[in-house]
């Protein structure tokens, strides 16, 4: 599920490649798992190649997916990544529970602010978790 926003400030290759990692990181492309290739997925996306080939080197640069020369490439083992993603999340909490704190937010609706969020994206992954299972289209 890859979505290019054109009015976003980022690069597109930024963007592909934040998407594919966040898809890594929620466990929807799960490891050793084949990427589209360059050239399909350029198609599919109707962007430049470069402009994936530069994602994926990025994204192998972040230690995301790993290249098979003459096979492609495939998702690499997230765990690494995925506890320092963790530990970085930690530190958000705790800064926006501190800033709810200072506002005088009380803890109930900071609790029922995040449970509605975390089941607002719940619901997203799911999706795109029986997109992937049902053969849909899982990257556009």
């Amino acid at each position: 599920m890859i979505v290019i926003d054109y009015t976003d400030r980022r690069p597109i290759y930024e963007q592909v490649a934040e998407r594919f990692q966040s898809l890594v990181l929620c466990g929807v492309l799960e490891k050793d798992e084949p990427l589209p290739s360059v050239r399909n997925l350029a198609m599919e996306l109707s962007i430049n190649p470069n402009t994936i080939q530069r994602a994926y080197t990025e994204l192998e640069r972040r230690g995301v997916i790993y290249a098979v020369k003459g096979k492609g490439n495939f998702v690499a083992d997230a765990s690494a990544l995925l506890a320092l993603r963790e530990k970085e999340l930690e530190k958000e909490v705790c800064s926006l529970v501190w800033k709810a704190k200072e506002a005088g937010i009380p803890k109930d609706k900071v609790s029922r602010l995040f449970d509605a969020a975390w089941q607002n994206e719940a619901t997203d992954m799911r999706k795109a978790l029986q997109e992937k299972r049902t053969g849909g289209e899982a990257y556009d």
